[in-house]
């Protein structure tokens, strides 16, 4: 009867020692786990560091880097127009029979010829306007031409109904406006339907001695790679450029710019290894730089083939161009 109330003093022993069993059961367990893990550490530490020598031995040198080229030091303006200058002089020794790739022998054969001259290349005209003026010799006679007719015989120039259409208005205007005869200044040329700036510069500079600055393609090209302007437009290109040289120098500048543009300094790959003004060109490495490959890439009398006009100048170095073979 006495005991009776000790049972629950047993149970709760038993329970405390069965806690104090399983704390150490968890304790002992936990130890074992950190041995096993410290235990394994070195091993893998090991292996991992013998891969990484492995790796180490395997894997190719690293290429030195390359050293940054040295940044180009901002160019004065005066600096600009004295390198231009000099650029032009440079051009003037190269091509010293520099001339207007478009055959003519008269203002209106130069104004019909620079009109036909658009998207496609003054070889092309100059093959074509033979016929052409055999039978329009006049504006008189342009403007009196079917349609049709005129299309047909410059067809080969491509753009012919649209290029048609602007030689028969402005060979009208010719007659009813200016008494046949082509004007001579830019403010009357530019009012002819198919006449902007550049082809009445380009009559002005070569059938009248008016100077100007012709601005196509090629000349926009490598104003722009010379660092002449940073223009796109035409005409402000043609300021740009203007404001470096002196008037008197126009006209010529733009035949030698043209000229180098065509057989050297061309839009897709430049000749650079064969340019007698790389020095002064800051776009120097645009193109090709081997100069026995580059001179692969030069054109018409630089690279001995035939020049563009049938009838060049008698100081032109190449060979005469091919007439148009009939289809």
């Amino acid at each position: 009867m006495t005991e009776t109330p000790a049972k629950p003093a047993a149970k709760k022993t038993a329970k405390k020692t069965a806690t104090k069993i399983a704390t150490k059961t968890t304790t002992a367990a936990k130890k074992t786990t950190a041995k096993k893990t410290a235990a394994a550490k070195p091993a893998g530490a090991k292996k991992t560091a013998v891969a990484t020598k492995t790796a180490a031995k395997k894997a190719p040198a690293k290429a030195p880097a390359k050293k940054a080229a040295p940044a180009r030091k901002p160019e004065s303006r005066v600096a600009m127009v004295r390198r231009a200058r000099r650029i032009n002089r440079e051009l003037a020794e190269l091509y010293p029979y520099a001339h207007p790739e478009l055959d003519f022998g008269n203002p209106f054969e130069l104004l019909v010829a620079t009109v036909l001259s658009a998207q496609t290349t003054d070889l092309r005209v100059n093959q074509t306007t033979p016929r052409l003026f055999a039978v329009c010799p006049t504006p008189e006679d342009m403007a009196a031409i079917p349609p049709e007719q005129l299309e047909e015989l410059i067809r080969p120039t491509g753009f012919f109904r649209a290029k048609a259409k602007s030689l028969i208005g402005l060979s009208t205007a010719l007659r009813d406006r200016f008494g046949g005869e082509v004007p001579g200044r830019l403010e009357d040329l530019v009012t002819l339907p198919g006449v902007g700036r550049k082809t009445a510069n380009v009559v002005l500079g070569n059938a009248f001695g008016v100077p100007g600055i012709t601005v196509d393609t090629h000349f926009g090209r490598l104003a722009r790679r010379f660092g002449w302007t940073t223009a796109q437009d035409a005409e402000k290109v043609e300021a740009d450029v203007a404001e470096i040289f002196p008037k008197s120098e126009w006209t010529m500048l733009s035949h030698r710019v043209v000229f180098h543009g065509r057989r050297v300094c061309h839009s897709r790959k430049p000749a650079c290894g064969a340019c007698p003004i790389a020095p002064l060109c800051p776009s120097y490495g645009e193109g090709e730089t081997d100069p026995e490959k580059a001179k692969k890439l030069l054109k018409y009398e630089l690279g001995g083939q035939p020049g563009q006009r049938l009838k060049p100048p008698s100081d032109y170095p190449g060979q005469p161009a091919l007439p148009l073979v009939a289809s």
